[in-house]
Order: structure tokens, then sequence, then C-alpha cells
């Protein structure tokens, strides 16, 4: 029974053996078979590496800002009797915008005019009889500051009666109004924004990088999106004297003429601003550049007796526009780069051009929505 039971047990171990051997072989020569099999070429697009005259620039974003702008506030309170300026509308510099109604307080203006002309008479006959010293001193100075206090009433009256009428402080141009004829406004109460239009400020933030190449009176370009068909120069007219220790940025403002008032406060703008003399740059579609944190990279198609095959070579970028970036270091004007497929490929792998419409990206220094 011991004897049939190791038989069995030594006749199983050479099966399973067998069998595992078997599978170990096999697996062997696939793993063999798939390290020496040849790769098949990856197909991909590709440009040859050219050369252009970038002209260097800043862009930015910022928005307009009124070179004057207020809410229009009332210094009393009263019911309003008139509006003297239409919704949006130009106005000019001490233009009488709305009064209070200021009854009471000119009658007051007539009784105190009265008394301060009674002071004044007073004031006259007691003068006169200082010269005859047929009273004293005393009794004139009396009456001059009397007199005085009866000017000052008579001002501090007129000043009240003025709080009750609204000027324009400067040009500009008024917004929606939040009152109306009949209603009763306390101090502080908002009757009506205004805002000069005609020049106005672009304020925006660069890095502090770029300070070296700012200069007051140096000309730039903006477009908005209200006037997508159209740009606007200006000149910098202010630099922060301080850099931003949060963001590292520096607060810049520059004016621009705006007849037109097509400009607005609170519009964004998109800023370009030429720097320094336009120079050659080596150019490539971004397409062709892998980012990594390690570097980027391009894989460069060598040709090799009508043998196709890719290699990786590390770049050096620059500033891009539109589809195009320019490379500071690692390729030359003429090198031939893959454009699309880059995840196919490897180091020394075979490839195929197919630069067909269809299938190469678009590369464009000034790309366009399709819907423009």
């Amino acid at each position: 029974m011991f004897k049939r039971m190791f038989l069995m047990l030594i006749v199983a171990g050479l099966i399973f053996g067998g069998i595992f051997g078997y599978k170990a072989i096999g697996n062997h020569f696939m793993n063999q078979y798939f390290d020496t099999m040849p790769m098949p070429a990856a197909t991909i697009t590709a440009t040859t590496v050219s050369s252009a005259q970038w002209q260097p620039f800043v862009s930015a974003v910022g928005s307009f800002a009124a070179v004057n702008s207020t809410e229009l506030t009332t210094e009393a309170s009263g019911i309003i009797t008139s509006i003297q300026f239409d919704n949006a509308s130009r106005v000019e510099k001490g233009q009488l915008l709305l009064t209070l109604n200021d009854a009471v307080d000119q009658a007051d203006l007539t009784r105190l005019s009265a008394a301060q002309k009674l002071a004044g008479l007073e004031l006259d006959r007691l003068q006169a009889l200082l010269r005859d010293k047929g009273v004293s001193e005393l009794d004139v100075r009396r009456r001059e500051s009397e007199a005085a206090q009866a000017n000052a009433a008579v001002a501090s009256q007129q000043a009240r009666i003025a709080q009750k009428t609204i000027l324009a402080p400067f040009n500009g141009m008024t917004g929606i109004r939040q009152v109306s004829i009949g209603q009763l406004v306390s101090p502080g109460d908002i009757v009506v924004s205004l805002q000069s239009l005609d020049p106005i400020y672009l304020n925006f933030a660069l890095p502090e990088q770029e300070l070296a190449k700012l200069t007051t009176g140096q000309q730039l370009t903006v477009s908005v999106d209200a006037w997508a068909n159209q740009s606007f120069t200006g000149d910098i007219t202010a630099i922060a004297p301080a850099v931003r220790e949060s963001s590292r940025s520096l607060q810049v403002q520059a004016t621009f003429a705006n007849p037109e008032h097509k400009l607005r406060p609170g519009m964004f703008a998109r800023i370009q601003m030429n720097t320094g003399n336009s120079r050659e740059v080596t150019l490539v579609p971004q397409t062709a550049i892998q980012f990594n944190p390690y570097g980027n990279s391009v894989f460069v198609i060598r040709d090799d007796n009508g043998k196709l095959s890719a290699q990786q070579r590390f770049v050096t970028t620059g500033q891009s526009r539109g589809d195009y970036i320019a490379i500071a270091d690692g390729l030359t004007a003429g090198d031939k780069v893959a454009t699309s497929g880059l995840l196919k490929l490897r180091n020394g792998i075979e490839v195929i051009i197919n630069n067909n419409d269809d299938v190469a990206p678009m590369a464009d220094a000034e790309p366009t929505p399709a819907n423009q």
C-alpha cells in the first residue's frame, strides 16, 4: 500500500513538472520572440524647422478706468424739485444737475440778510460817533463783532443753500439716475454716477522682470471684445514705484485718447507692447514639442539612405505666437521634426511621413476661429 502511494506521488510529480517545464520553455521563447521582433514603422506627420523675423513684445491684460470717476451724492436732506440732466448724457464742469427744495432756507437767508444790513448800519453810526468822541471804542468794537457775526451767519446760510444743489465737478458722462423728482433724499444718498471718458486710463500688471523694458511714453496697442476688428494705441504714463510682494508684479498705467467714447471704464483689454528690435528666431509648430517637467523635447527625423527614423532631442523653448513656438537652442533651420504621433515614437524607431492635409495639424502664427 505504501509502495503504491509512493509511485503515484512520483508519477504526479513527473506530470506536473513536465507541464510547468513546458510552460516555462514556451514563455522563454515567446519573450525572446517579442524582444527580437522588429517594431513596425510609425506613421507620423512632420515639418521642416523654419526661421522668421519676430518683433519682441510683452503681452498682458488690463482694465480701463476713468481719469475722474465719482458717485454724486447729496450733502443735505430735502425734496428733489428738479433734475437737470438726462441718463447717460454728457455734462460740463459746473453744470447744474439737481436741486432740492430750499424755500425755508431762502426765508432764513432773507432774515439773516436783514440782520446783516442792520448790523452794518449800526456799525457805521457808531464809527461816526467815535470820531466825534460821542461813544466809547469798546462799544464800536462790540458792534464790529456783531456785524462780523451777522456776515458769517449769512455766509453760512448761503453755503447751506448751495448744498441743496448738485453741480457737475468735472466734464463727463452721467450714468443712470437713482432718484426721481419729489423724492425725499438724505445726506449721502447716491444720485448718479459721473465718469470722465476722454482721456481714459488703462491699468495692468507685468512681472517684475519686465521692468527694464518699460519707460514712460512707451507706446502700446490694445484690443477689446466690443470692437473686435479695431485696435487702440496709447502711451505709458505711470509706472508704480514698488513691486507687489505677494505677486512680484508691477502696476503700470497707460493713457488713451478716447474722443468717440468707444473705450469705457471697466472694459477688459488685451495688451501688446513691442520691446526692442526685431530678431531672427527658429520656429516649430507647438504640436512638435513634448512638454515635460524634466525638459522639453522634439523628435528629429533622420534619413539614413532613404530609411527614416526618429531621434529624441531636448530643446530650449522661447516665446510662442499662435501655433508656433520659438526654439532658443537645440534645433537649426532645415531640421525635420515630427508634428503628430509623438506618443508612438522612441529613439531609433522607423517612421513613415504622411503629410496629408486631412491629418496634418494646423500651424499659423495668427490663428483665428472658424466663425470669424
